[in-house]
């Protein structure tokens, strides 16, 4: 056997996350890995085998030293300390109850630093609990926390803390929303983990049937909502059936997300996967994402008279995920207003999305994206694999002229910017409408864009559609790369692309 890549992910109190082989597959293994973990005298702790380059062990014990077995390579880790494991049944929780909410939350305030809550297995309902410090969320095997229906009865968060700081977001802009399932605010050393389900509720109640309204003033509420965190961990869950946004980190540092599924009905308005907002040093390795809006979509802010999050997102990491059926990929915008750049996507597979990556903004945004780098990477019956969109149909005023003219205007801090791009060693299977597109805006070009050895071929049953949202496009089927106001500055071993200029 080829020796095998072992890294170390996440070491939580009672479970362990790893990814083997990641430079040599993508989101899963050609074939399947046994694996064993012992501890250091020896005895057998758990063993198993996984078909994903990303996979938890559960059931550990804490402060524990133990080696992990695969294949001739073995890696030595240790488990974190706990001072201290609560169950939510101590305090009241029981699976007959209709909402566990202070059950649970009694546990929490309970819950000594650096403890451990357990979730145990069974379905637990409950409305939204808010965590804290220095605390593990440990939601075991079998066990699943799921959201109560009754709108009612969940508090609603304010755009602002009392301070001025910026609480929440709704697509960019400083709203009240209503609480999530699970809520950590100004938060530190967080840990979500286990092999159990969070379930948030978005079938219940009527949460979806009203995606771009307020009720009692307030937007949707997430499935997991975390502002101004830092040095947060989510591993080997299973997060579905949300809301609206299913997980959303806003003004948060230091977040790693590996081995979790994200699960949406794909018909659920803007269920989106994974947002991180006005967020830097994000880790993101080993997604499973399915859901009704964008997979991963990175954001920054929007520019309002009402404000919102005005710091940029950056040193973004995407690595071994597995992106199906939603709109987009890997989404960057359309709220950047802050500015977006150092994102890195690698070893992933988009599947049946419509687009992979994708970057959107529009004149009114102002704010830079830049250095963005899609390498080894294979999409599947994505429609169209990179889509660059300055003039994205979005607000009130999106189809106004002032945001889709083409007609060169004043350059100000409303113009947005966009630059270096690099998209290396990947190929596409399926494409419909084009290899690329890129629409710039005339006054500000999309500059410094860089193809290497990049593969596509093309569904012979495509039909011409639109590839991207804004004004003035034509539908197209089978086309190379296309481009408007843009400034290549690599194009090697592309195959069979093409390079057109767009045509209004």
């Amino acid at each position: 056997m080829t020796d095998v890549a072992i890294e170390l992910l996440i070491a939580g109190p009672r479970s362990a996350t790893f990814s083997v082989d990641a430079e040599r597959h993508l989101h899963t293994r050609d074939d399947a890995l046994a694996w064993q973990v012992q501890k250091i005298d020896g005895a057998l702790a758990a063993e198993g085998t996984t078909r994903t380059v990303a996979f938890t062990v559960t059931q550990l014990e804490p402060g524990t030293t133990y080696l992990f077995h695969a294949g001739d390579v073995r890696l030595e880790f240790a488990t974190r300390q706990e001072k201290a494991l609560i169950d939510i049944r101590d305090f009241g929780a029981t699976q007959e109850a209709p909402d566990n909410a202070q059950a649970i939350q009694r546990a929490i305030a309970a819950l000594a630093s650096g403890g451990t809550l357990r979730i145990p297995a069974g379905r637990w309902l409950s409305g939204p609990l808010f965590l804290k410090s220095h605390m593990t969320l440990l939601i075991d095997d079998d066990a699943e926390l799921a959201a109560i229906a009754n709108r009612e009865d969940f508090p609603i968060l304010p755009a602002r803390h009392p301070d001025s700081r910026i609480l929440g977001t709704w697509e960019g802009v400083a709203e009240a929303c209503y609480a999530s399932l699970i809520n950590a605010i100004d938060c530190r050393d967080v840990h979500l983990a286990g092999a159990g389900t969070i379930d948030g509720g978005g079938d219940r109640g009527d949460w979806w049937s009203w995606p771009k309204e307020t009720r009692q003033g307030a937007r949707r509420p997430r499935t997991i909502f975390l502002s101004a965190c830092e040095d947060v961990s989510l591993s080997g869950l299973t997060i579905r059936n949300s809301p609206s946004w299913t997980v959303h980190p806003v003004l948060c540092k230091r977040l790693i997300a590996a081995d979790l599924t994200i699960e949406n009905d794909p018909d659920s308005p803007n269920t989106d996967g994974f947002n991180p907002e006005s967020s830097s040093d994000i880790h993101l390795v080993g997604l499973h994402i399915s859901v009704g809006d964008d997979c991963i979509a990175l954001k920054a802010g929007k520019r309002s008279p009402r404000g919102g999050p005005d710091r940029p997102t950056g040193h973004v990491r995407i690595e071994n995920c597995l992106m199906e059926r939603g709109h987009g990929a890997v989404v960057i915008g359309s709220e950047m207003s802050a500015g977006i750049s150092d994102i890195t996507i690698r070893n992933c597979h988009f599947r049946g999305t419509d687009r992979g990556l994708r970057i959107k903004t529009r004149r009114g945004r102002g704010g830079t994206v830049a250095n963005i780098r899609l390498a080894d990477s294979f999409m599947e019956d994505v429609a169209t694999p990179v889509a660059v969109n300055s003039f994205y149909f979005c607000d009130a005023d999106g189809r106004s002229d002032y945001v889709q003219s083409r007609l060169p205007l004043a350059v100000s801090a409303e113009t947005p910017s966009i630059r270096s791009i690099s998209v290396e060693n990947v190929t596409v299977s399926g494409a419909r409408t084009a290899a690329a597109v890129f629409y710039g805006l005339p006054e500000a070009a999309i500059c410094d864009i860089s193809f290497e050895n990049y593969s596509v071929s093309f569904a012979p049953d495509a039909e011409a559609e639109v590839p991207e949202m804004a004004s003035l496009l034509l539908p197209l089927r089978h086309a190379g790369i296309i481009a408007e106001n843009t400034v290549f500055s690599r194009l090697a071993r592309l195959s069979p692309v093409s390079i057109h200029p767009a045509q209004d």
